[in-house]
């Protein structure tokens, strides 16, 4: 079968020997949405919504992000095509409720790329990174129609992973001037809410500890913002290098002829201190 969508040049074609559907634009894509949505269509993607896919939507992107980190540019072309799946479906469900659809969406980012590169597309200047992002903060304030630090905080979504967004928040209140001249100021408050974490781990008030835990989080965050270091990369980073040195603990104590389980702290350490030659 081929069709001509939207009066332009794309062809959408469905291949009957292995049932695969094949598109060459755009066009084709949002069409082969509408056909999965449709009377005939896929019964999952009916069923679908905006609050149902949101999962879907966070793994995607998570997706993408790991397929950076590897470097594996096969994997990222498929990750990015399931992200665009996602931003497409929704743009798809928008249309379908009266809202806007896929047009509106383009139509609306690239008004906003123009209106906040005024150093690119008017007659403003910006003579390196700074002014650039000092130019894109400024126009974003104006089209949002910002008036407080507060507000900009506020404005921050709430579905941010925590370490990301308390990173934006303390970017925030450092534009305000609320900051320390340095980073040591960040080192002793890194100290203090550790002091105060120790003094109340004992106790029973488990909220209390929730609490301090917060804090001692945030005040090593504010840390990485000084030295311009992404916390969520840094924890991801940690996390990737426990698990290889905890694997090759593993790994030695079943070449030792040993479980886990039957060694104790100090084998298990001394493992570990060998792993570090290794990750």
């Amino acid at each position: 079968m081929k069709e001509e969508v939207n009066n332009k040049k794309c062809i959408y074609h469905t291949n009957n020997d292995n049932n695969k559907n094949t598109g060459k634009c755009m066009e084709d894509f949002v069409e082969i949405l509408k056909q999965l949505r449709g009377e005939n269509g896929c019964p999952w993607d009916r069923e679908q919504t905006h609050e149902s896919l949101k999962p879907c939507l966070i793994e995607e992107t998570y997706e993408v992000i790991d397929a950076i980190d590897k470097k594996d540019k096969e994997s990222l072309r498929e990750e990015l095509g399931d992200l665009l799946l996602q931003v497409v479906f929704h743009a798809n469900l928008a249309e379908e409720q009266g809202w806007f659809d896929l047009k509106d969406v383009i139509e609306n980012v690239s008004r906003k790329m123009i209106y906040r590169h005024p150093h690119v597309f008017s007659d403003s200047n910006a003579e390196d990174l700074t002014q650039a992002l000092s130019t894109w903060e400024k126009m974003k304030k104006k089209e949002k129609e910002t008036t407080s630090y507060t507000q900009a905080m506020q404005d921050i979504p709430d579905a941010l992973p925590a370490l990301m967004k308390s990173y934006k928040v303390q970017k925030k209140a450092a534009d305000a001037g609320f900051d320390w001249d340095t980073i040591k100021g960040a080192f002793d408050k890194i100290k203090e809410e550790t002091d105060e974490l120790m003094e109340i781990s004992n106790h029973q008030d488990h909220e209390k500890q929730k609490e301090e835990i917060g804090d001692l989080l945030f005040s090593v965050v504010n840390a990485s913002r000084f030295l311009d270091i992404d916390p969520e990369d840094a924890l991801s980073n940690t996390i990737r290098k426990f698990i290889s040195r905890f694997s090759y603990i593993e790994s030695a104590a079943e070449h030792n002829g040993k479980k886990l389980k039957e060694m104790n702290l100090d084998e298990m350490d001394a493992l570990w201190e060998q792993s570090k030659k290794f990750f």
